[in-house]
């Protein structure tokens, strides 16, 4: 991606912090100003979007929700895009689901990352993570066929 430099003065203290978190998470001065200007621009751009840091990163999430924006994309995908379906799922005003919806939309990659990143998370790797995690699993009732049995990981 081609990029501009751009020259800013920061008051002291808010330099010192700066630091701080670009040391935290491995990144240079630099490239923290400009994560940080880029998630101030997506906040703007986008109702209901936020930035955490997580165990997996620093990711886009949900205001007022645990739920990064690709967790609701997974939820999205499971019910057939149906964003009414995912509001009343998760108990929401729909125009949330529609911010995660519309978010997921401008920048796939990232949560195209995410879901995959999740898909591919079976029983095994995440008690590698998890090494108190126990497996449970619920009998099917005679007559009904087997559904889909996969770990799901969260943030």
């Amino acid at each position: 991606m081609a990029s501009t430099v751009i020259s800013m003065r920061l008051p002291a203290a808010s330099a010192v912090r700066l630091k701080r978190m670009a040391t935290r998470h491995g990144w240079t001065p630099s490239d923290a100003s400009a994560r940080l200007v880029e998630e101030g621009l997506r906040r703007a751009e986008f109702a209901f979007i936020d930035f955490r840091d997580s165990t997996l990163g620093r990711q886009a999430c949900i205001q007022g929700s645990g739920l990064a924006v690709w967790e609701v994309a997974m939820l999205l995908r499971d019910y057939r895009n149906d964003t009414a379906a995912v509001a009343a799922h998760l108990r929401w005003p729909e125009p949330k689901v529609l911010a995660a919806r519309l978010y997921a939309e401008a920048f796939p990659e990232e949560v195209h990352a995410a879901l995959a990143e999740n898909d591919a998370m079976d029983f095994t790797a995440l008690q590698r993570l998890l090494p108190q995690a126990i497996e449970v699993v619920v009998p099917t009732p005679a007559g009904r066929a087997a559904g889909r049995r996969k770990a799901k990981a969260t943030a």
